[in-house]
This record gives structure tokens, C-alpha cells and sequence, in this order.
């Protein structure tokens, strides 16, 4: 057998050649000392830059073929070359026509989508806030950003959100502002958590307040302005009808007063009035009618007395006609008095209590102090008081117009004279007395005057008609409320009060009042002026309370039937009204004369003999013949007449008159 010949062994190294041999050692220090000397970070910078992007994955499976997997090839990676130009060193021209060109690519939202992408992103964030108010109130600072916006619709649906918001939030207490040293005070964790949600709540409804304010002053200029004036107008009456305890009240009630300032009367107008209203017939705790009355009475002021008369009535609203009892005027109030007991007092029966028993008393006490104090119930000492103050705020508005004699006015502050009358005290008496006298006085010249006189051409068209029948009743109902306010003893002995100038006014102005054709009519009544007339004015300053014929009968009722007993009436003067107010109503309306003839029958029941006489013509006093036209009611005989009128009364085509009339006649057959 044959040997196998071993493999041959290959030589990996080369072979040593003569020529090759190991550099030299003095060329090794060479280069050592050479690459010292070189640059190598400008020869870097001097190089052109290239920026690779990052190498794509290569997310591809491999592919089976005949020839075996083949696998994708990873996307070439393109090399950008960026000059030093582009650099943030470079100028920022080329990049700011960048980010322009970028801007104008964006595409536009609608109108409309934006609206929907609003309201739901406002009912997220109030259903977050509802949800938790301690952990999401930051959400009200996007609230605030979005009620920024320049999208009308988006603004006015954010104002609304506030408002709900907040009226859900505001807790039923007033908080107090915190200074940054009490914020850093070691306190509990709870405590300071309920300290951070009061302080963002307030300083977010600071921000709403005043941006209601600014909007609601930006008002009358083009159509958005004067919608988002309205919005703001209605978001604030309706916090301050809402929340009137808590922070900045002030405010609010400024954004009202000063839209009644202005003598356009639009839905804006009416809106604030009507809240004052509300807030003056719910207010428990006197504060902030008392605030809204100040401001009231300043803004009076500054506008010299140039404002709509409905302003003027809200001060009737006021709870102090149900509540306050004291008597006051624009500088004093009286203090209650208390009766005074000269006799012994009697020593009570002391009640014998055990030692646990005074212990479990004190601690109750202690406890109900403690729970009244945590209510923050109003004291009805302090209620009084405040309404005390306003009471004398009330009375400086009502005198000021009075000095002022401001036309437009008249007849709104004798109305609520009319109506405070029993609330102001004795002092102050004779100064109201006068001032009425002097207005009958002037109304009386006024309707003397001829229409000649009344209608020259430098008069000025924009003062308004004054009523001088109606003012001349409410002066008269004033002045009799003034007495009857007071206590009857007391106005006994104290006051010594005349009020025979206003009996005989009274007395002269039924007849021009039943010739009235406007006397049941007020200002709230559709009547047309008449178009016979040369002036077209449309009255539109009369008492918005009561018509004509009901301040007449309430003015008959203080001067023949007093509330005080000690007030007896002489039967020369019963008589003499009950036969004009008979001659009056044959003139009278249905409804006028049924009410008046309801007077008589309360006169004849309470005086039956003293006007007996003037039934029966058997049982005529005294001689001559009744003056009906005279001013002097002691001088025109009554008694020398008859009351005939009941005759014709009788055959009225109204059946509740006829049965009126015969009720008066039964209560004198039943008088003597």
C-alpha cells in the first residue's frame, strides 16, 4: 500500500526581503515632533460640513427566491451640504420667509368649528372644576384665557361658563384676602389646601368682575361691542342677585349704577333696575342695600338730578315699610323708647339648680354662642341699624330733589314721601309741612296760568308735563300720613300741626278733578293723546303707583276718616264734602263713581248723625243757601242743602251704583 504524502504548509508571514528592514529611530521622532505642529481642529472647520440623517431601520422581512432569503437593502441616507449661512450665527432673514411661508400653509378652522371646539372644551373644564373645585381649580386660568378671545361667540359662551362657575363655587361666606406673610405660616395640610382654593377662587372673580366692568362701559359703539356690553350687563345682575354676601359687591353694583345713570331706557336699563329691586326686597342683612343705596344717592348728586324717575322709585322696595319701626330724618334716628316703671319691682322666685346642672347650662350657652357665630346670623341690632342708615340716605335724596325743585322728579318724591311718611320723626315736620305748602302753592298758580302764557315760543320742549292735580293729592296724603305715623298720645300733646291749608285745597280741587277725563287713567294705560291738540307730548312722568281717582279717595279717607280716635272731625266739614262728593260723582266713570259712592257709605256709617240732616229736607239747619264754589268750608253752609243727587243715582245705568246708593241711605236711616 502506497504512502500518502503529507500537505504542504503554506507560509502566511512574506518572506524577509533585503530591502525591507524597520524604519530608522530618527524617523520616528520626526513625525512625534512634527504632529505637534499640526492644526487639526481648523484643518476640521475648514472641511465642508455634512449633516446625515439618521440611518432608517430596516423594518422589511427577507424574502425567500430560488436563490436563497434575500434580504431589503436599507434606504440610501442623502447627505445635505449646509453652508455656515444657515447657521443661528447667520442673518434670519432666509428664516423668518421660512416660518412665514410655513403660516400661510396652515389651514384655516372655520367659524363655526371653532364655536364647537370651544363649547366643548368649556363643558370639559366646568364638568372637571364641578367634579373636584379644590384639585382643578387652576382650570379657572383657562377660562379666563378663553374668555380673552377674539371670537365674539367663543367670548360670550366663556362669560357664561364663568358666571356658572362661579355661582357654584362662591361659598356662602365672605373671604378675606390673605397677606404673603400669613401664606408662608405653618398650618396643616388641609388648612393650607383650602387656603390656596379660596385664594385662586378670589383673585378669578376679581379678574371676571373686572372685565365685566370694561365690557360693559365699551358699550355703544358698533353691534359686537354693544352684545357683549349686554352679556356682561347680564352677568353681573345676575351675580349680584345671586351672590350679594361675597367679594366685590361694590363693583358689581357699580356696573349697574352707572348704566341708570344714563337717560337712554333700553332692556339694559330695565334689567338693572329690576335688580335693585330684587336685591332691596331679599336683602336680610341690610349691607348691601345700604351700599346700593349710597351709591345711588352719589350718582343722584352728580348728575344734578338729570335721570329717569324709575330709578327713584326703586327706593319703595326697600324692606323698610315692613320692618323698620324706628322714626328718623336725614341726620338722626330716634332710639326706641323704653316705658318707664316708677313702682317696685317685684323680686322673682329664684329657680334652685344643681351644680351640674348650671355646668350643662353655661356649656350649652358657650355652644349655641359658638354655632350662632359660625352661621354669621345678622344680630337685630345690626339689622336696625343699617336700615337705620339707609332710612337717612332715602330722606337726603328725597329733600335734595325737593330743594332742587327738579320738575321731572316731584312726582316720584312726593310718592315716596307719601309712603315713608310714617317714618319720619317729629323734628322734622315742620320742614316737610312747608315745603308741601309750598308746592300746592306753586301748582295752584300754575293751573291759574292761561294757555296762552303756558304755550310761548322760548319754552323749552323738552321739560316734561307736570300734573298738578296728582301733586297736589300726593302733598295732601303726605301731610296727613305725617300725623298718622305718630303715636296718638304723643302727636296729642307734642304737635301742634295745622293742616287746614291742605283740608281746603282738598276741598277746592274736587270739582276740576271729576271734570278730569284722564282720571283713571296712569302712565302704564294706553291713551292716546289727543289729536286735536297742537302740542303732541306724550306725559311720560306721572306716578307709576296709582291713578288719579285713587290718590283723591286715599286723601278723603285721611281727612274725614282719621286712624286716631282722638281726632274728632266737625260735622260742618263732613257735611260739606259729602254733599260735593254726591254732585262729584254724577261726573264720575263707572268705576270712579262705584268707589267713591264705597266712601260714602264708610262716611255715613261712622258719621251717620252728623250728616243726617242732609237727607231730609224736614231737618234742614240754618238759613240761606249752599255755596259750593266757595274756598272757605266753614262759610258755605252745608247744612242749608239737600243731597239730591241720590235721586238721579238711583236711575244710573249700572246696577252696582244703584245698589251703592241705596247702602248709603240705609246706614243714616239706621243712624238715627
Amino acid at each position: 500500500m502506497s504512502r500518502i504524502p503529507a500537505a504542504k504548509r503554506r507560509r502566511i508571514s512574506p518572506p524577509d526581503s533585503e530591502g525591507s528592514s524597520p524604519p530608522p529611530q530618527n524617523q520616528q521622532a520626526s513625525f512625534i515632533t512634527n504632529a505637534g505642529k499640526w492644526d487639526l481642529e481648523q484643518d476640521y472647520e475648514t472641511r465642508p460640513r455634512k449633516l446625515r440623517g439618521k440611518q432608517k431601520d430596516n423594518a422589511r422581512l427577507p424574502v425567500r427566491t430560488t436563490e436563497g432569503w434575500v434580504a431589503h437593502k436599507a434606504e440610501p441616507v442623502k447627505e445635505v451640504e449646509v453652508d455656515e449661512t444657515d447657521s443661528f450665527l447667520g442673518s434670519g432673514s432666509d428664516a423668518e420667509e421660512e416660518e412665514e411661508e410655513v403660516v400661510e400653509q396652515k389651514p384655516r378652522v372655520s367659524q363655526r368649528q371653532q364655536i364647537l371646539e370651544a363649547k366643548e372644551e368649556l363643558a370639559k373644564i366646568a364638568t372637571l372644576i364641578n367634579e373636584d373645585p379644590e384639585e382643578h381649580i387652576s382650570a379657572l386660568k383657562t377660562l379666563t384665557a378663553l374668555a380673552a378671545s377674539e371670537n365674539i361667540t367663543v367670548k360670550k359662551l366663556a362669560m357664561a361658563t364663568q358666571l356658572a362657575v362661579f355661582k357654584d363655587l362662591i361659598p356662602g361666606y365672605r373671604i378675606r384676602p390673605l397677606a404673603e406673610e400669613a401664606m408662608t405660616d405653618k398650618v396643616s395640610k388641609e388648612v393650607r389646601k383650602l387656603r390656596n382654593f379660596e385664594q385662586k377662587l378670589v383673585s378669578s372673580y376679581q379678574q371676571y368682575v373686572e372685565g365685566l366692568a370694561k365690557l360693559a362701559k365699551s358699550g355703544g359703539g358698533n353691534e359686537q361691542t354693544a352684545s357683549l356690553a349686554t352679556v356682561a350687563i347680564a352677568c353681573a345682575c345676575n351675580l349680584l342677585t345671586a351672590v350679594p354676601h361675597f367679594n366685590f359687591r361694590g363693583e358689581l353694583l357699580k356696573i349697574l349704577v352707572s348704566k341708570l345713570s344714563g337717560k337712554r331706557v333700553d332692556s339694559d336699563f330695565v334689567k338693572c333696575r329690576e335688580t335693585l329691586e330684587t336685591l332691596f326686597e331679599n336683602d336680610d342683612d341690610g349691607t348691601p342695600s345700604l351700599d346700593a343705596v349710597t351709591m345711588l344717592t352719589k350718582m343722584m348728586k352728580d348728575r344734578h338730578y338729570h335721570f329717569d324717575e324709575s330709578v327713584l322709585n326703586t327706593f319703595l322696595h326697600l324692606r323698610l315699610l315692613s320692618e323698620f319701626s324706628q322714626k328718623a330724618s336725614y341726620n338722626s334716628v330716634d332710639k326706641p323708647v323704653e316705658p318707664e316703671y316708677h313702682g317696685k319691682k317685684i323680686k322673682q322666685k329664684r329657680e334652685f339648680r344643681t351644680k351640674k346642672l348650671r355646668k350643662t347650662l353655661k356649656e350649652r350657652k358657650l355652644i349655641e354662642k359658638e354655632m350662632k357665630e359660625a352661621d354669621a346670623t345678622v344680630s337685630y341690632e345690626e339689622r336696625d341699624r343699617m336700615q337705620a342708615e339707609t332710612l337717612k340716605m332715602v330722606f337726603v335724596a328725597y329733600f335734595r330733589i325737593l330743594k332742587a325743585r327738579s320738575q321731572n322728579l316731584m312726582g316720584a318724591v312726593l310718592e315716596g314721601l307719601a309712603r315713608y311718611a310714617h317714618l319720619i320723626n317729629q323734628d322734622f315736620f315742620g320742614d316737610v309741612l312747608e315745603a308741601l305748602r309750598d308746592m300746592i302753592s306753586m301748582a295752584e298758580l300754575a293751573a291759574n296760568l292761561d294757555d296762552e302764557e303756558d304755550e310761548e315760543e322760548n319754552d323749552d320742549d323738552e321739560a316734561p308735563e307736570r300734573n298738578a292735580t296728582r301733586e297736589s293729592l300726593l302733598c295732601v296724603i303726605t301731610a296727613f300720613a305725617l300725623l298718622q305715623g305718630q303715636d296718638a298720645a304723643a302727636a296729642q300733646s307734642n304737635l301742634k300741626l295745622d293742616l287746614s291749608f291742605f283740608i281746603t285745597h282738598l276741598y277746592r280741587t274736587l270739582h276740576p278733578a271729576a271734570l278730569n277725563a284722564d282720571i283713571e287713567f296712569s302712565a302704564k294705560s294706553l291713551h292716546l293723546p289727543d289729536p286735536n291738540t297742537q302740542a303732541q307730548r306724550i306725559v311720560t312722568n306721572k306716578i307709576n303707583v296709582q291713578t288719579t281717582v285713587v290718590l283723591l279717595i286715599r286723601s278723603l279717607t285721611s281727612v274725614l276718616l282719621p286712624a286716631t280716635a282722638l281726632r274728632a272731625v266737625p260735622p260742618v266739614r263732613v257735611a260739606a264734602f259729602c254733599k260735593q262728593l254726591m254732585t262729584i260723582s254724577l261726573q264720575l266713570p263707572e268705576k270712579s263713581c262705584i268707589a267713591m259712592l264705597g266712601l260714602l257709605n264708610k262716611i255715613t256709617k261712622t258719621h251717620g248723625r252728623k250728616v243726617g240732616g242732609l237727607w231730609n229736607t224736614e231737618e234742614r239747619r240754618g238759613d240761606g243757601v249752599f255755596d259750593a264754589l266757595t274756598s272757605d268750608i266753614g262759610s258755605s253752609n252745608p247744612f242749608a242743602g239737600t243731597i239730591w243727587e241720590g235721586e238721579i243715582l238711583r236711575k244710573h245705568y249700572c246696577p252696582t251704583v244703584k245698589e251703592a246708593v241705596v247702602g248709603v241711605e240705609k246706614n243714616i236711616l239706621e243712624a238715627r
